[in-house]
Order: C-alpha cells, then sequence, then structure tokens
C-alpha cells in the first residue's frame, strides 16, 4: 500500500471575489505521485484542531514553500516591512504540526517556507531579508518565477557537512542548488543541527538530531529539477522510502485484527 503524504498548503485569494482557497503547488503533487511514490493529501491550513486528527493518518509530511513569509511573532522579531506577505492560518496549522509529528517520528522533509517553519516551530529565529545583511547575497534572484528555466537554474553552491546524509547520497560535499527566499535561519533552533551553507554562511540545510526517524530540512526547491537532477530525485526517493516503511508499520496493528 503507498503511503499517504501530508502536503501544507496556503490559503491564497483565488478568482473575481478572491475568495480564501487552500492550496499547494502542483510540482509537490507531481512529486509525491514520482519519485515519492505515494498518495498526496493536502493540509488545509485549518489551525491546530486539525493536527491531532489528521496525523495519526499520514505516513509523511512535506513542507512545502510559499511566497508567504512566518509570522515574526512565531520568533519575537520585528514587524514585516509593509507589503510582505504573510500567512497567520499556514503558521497556525504547520508550526503545530511540525511539532507533532516529530516526536510521533513521522518522516518529515521541510522545503523553503518549510525550512524556516522547521527552525521556528523548533524554537529558532529568521532573518527576514537575508540579501539587506552585511556580507549576504541575494537569494532572492531571480525572482521572475514564471519560466521553467528560472526555477531550476543553479543560483549558488552549498558547502555539505563531510559525512552528513546530503553529502552521502550525492557523493559531494560540495552541490549547487537553486536559490529562491527572502527569509533564511538567523538562530538555529536548539534540536537542529546545520549540514549545509551557502558561500555567504547561509544555513541551507538541517537535520533533527534527536528525531527518531527521517527529519530534514533544505532551503532550496528540489521539486521543481527531481526529473533532470540526480541528488533531488535521491532525496524523494529516501524520504518515500522512510514514509513506505511508517506505512507498513502502521499497517501491521490493523492486519493483526
Amino acid at each position: 500500500m503507498k503511503p499517504l503524504i501530508g502536503i501544507s498548503c496556503c490559503v491564497k485569494p483565488f478568482g473575481i471575489f478572491a475568495t480564501p482557497n487552500h492550496a499547494a503547488s502542483d510540482s509537490y503533487i507531481r512529486v509525491v505521485l514520482g519519485p515519492v511514490d505515494g498518495i498526496p493529501v493536502l493540509l488545509p491550513a485549518a489551525g491546530e484542531a486539525l493536527v491531532p486528527e489528521i496525523l495519526p493518518r499520514l505516513d509523511g509530511l512535506i513542507l512545502t514553500g510559499s511566497r508567504s513569509n512566518v509570522c515574526p511573532d512565531y520568533y519575537e522579531g520585528p514587524p514585516h516591512a509593509e507589503g510582505t506577505p504573510e500567512d497567520k492560518a499556514r503558521d497556525a496549522t504547520t508550526l503545530p504540526l511540525i511539532r507533532a509529528a516529530i516526536a510521533a517520528g513521522l518522516p518529515l522533509l521541510a522545503i523553503c517556507r518549510g525550512f524556516q517553519e522547521l527552525n521556528v516551530a523548533l524554537g529558532g529565529s529568521l532573518d527576514q531579508r537575508v540579501q539587506d545583511l552585511p556580507g549576504r547575497i541575494d537569494h532572492s534572484t531571480p525572482s521572475d518565477q514564471r519560466f521553467a528555466r528560472v526555477r531550476v537554474a543553479k543560483a549558488h553552491n552549498v558547502r555539505l557537512l563531510p559525512g552528513s546524509f546530503l553529502a552521502e547520497l550525492g557523493g559531494a560535499t560540495d552541490i549547487p542548488v537553486n536559490s529562491l527566499h527572502n527569509q533564511g535561519i538567523a538562530r538555529i533552533a536548539p534540536r537542529l543541527t546545520a549540514e549545509g551553507w551557502a558561500p555567504d554562511g547561509t544555513i541551507e540545510a538541517v537535520r533533527v538530531k534527536d528525531a527518531s526517524g527521517f527529519a530534514y530540512g533544505i532551503q532550496w526547491h528540489p521539486e521543481y529539477d527531481w526529473e533532470t537532477d540526480a541528488l533531488s530525485r535521491a532525496l524523494f526517493e529516501r524520504f518515500g522510502a522512510a514514509a513506505t516503511a511508517w506505512a507498513a508499520r502502521r499497517s501491521m496493528p490493523q492486519a493483526a485484527e
């Protein structure tokens, strides 16, 4: 039986009346149906009450990227600059969902905004505009994502910790990645360990060091290029294998009955 993979949704206006919709990019659906080899389950940004109801039914969790930024109230940061998109409904859902998923040992893969949520959920803080900080590169460029080649273009390299999961998976300690974010980790959460860095020192990959299962976060977007990038595909395949193993264990008590 294929694993059920939860995919975090954002609340976005839709149509001429700007009706709130719960949505996730098609790229996450395709990657779950592809190398993850699972069944995608869209998780609405419905608040903390959703967590205990849905978590026991999932076999894996993908925390998606988004144009919105984590509300600074959650990490005691300064208010966002005017016009910065936020999604408080998503924050209210994903932050407790992350903590519960890690406590349960559920396989978890956090991408871009999800990477930032993972850090905040476990007690870390964020830099709101990395490109404005002295000595840092512009991680948000190119910002125009209408063209597929822009989304998959390699913007900079990431130096990986030797012996880390990603270094072993890719067979290298220096890998090229795309880059489409403004926020980044400022103070890393106590339960996270950094395993990848951009040339300017920005943390790009983390592991939940006390997790009982697969629990990793990355700042870039492997869901855009898994069809052409071997490391991106391998990452999703390993996540899928962890979710499949979780699904097999979850079904065992039911089979015994």
